[in-house]
């Protein structure tokens, strides 16, 4: 079988680190997958401690403290932001005004690759979604 590349959104990362029981069996299984390739957008370290900022995200502390870290502990591949991203999360129409989402959105587009989140706004903009 081929390995298959997929990029984490925010909250399946988090879920995923925090070992939390949100994940859908389908989900959990690509992450779990050795052969499968994983990657984890700058825009979710942005994200993470942002809303732990924000008090919407407490069990993030040690998350934002360990995330590079974490990352690499769980074979996970790191997505820096191009300048290409950020132009195609600028540019996008549509009404969805999450600036994480629609770098996610940016990047899954640019790079080719499916995300794993439960988001149903990643429909609306024509990203292939698993979950």
């Amino acid at each position: 079988m081929e390995p298959i590349r997929y990029l984490l959104d925010t909250h399946t990362l988090v879920w995923w680190l925090l070992d939390e029981p949100y994940l859908s069996d389908t989900a959990r299984n690509a992450i779990a997958h050795p052969q499968n390739i994983l990657f984890v957008s700058s825009a979710s370290g942005w994200e993470i401690a942002t809303k732990h900022r924000l008090g919407k995200l407490q069990k993030a502390k040690d998350l934002i403290d360990n995330l590079p870290q974490l990352i690499a502990r769980s074979r996970l591949n790191q997505l820096n932001i191009t300048i290409e991203h950020a132009i195609l999360a600028g540019s996008l129409s549509g009404p969805h005004r999450d600036p994480f989402d629609r770098m996610l959105i940016a990047q899954s587009k640019i790079e080719n690759l499916p995300v794993i989140t439960k988001d149903q706004v990643f429909y609306e903009y024509g990203v292939q979604v698993y979950w």
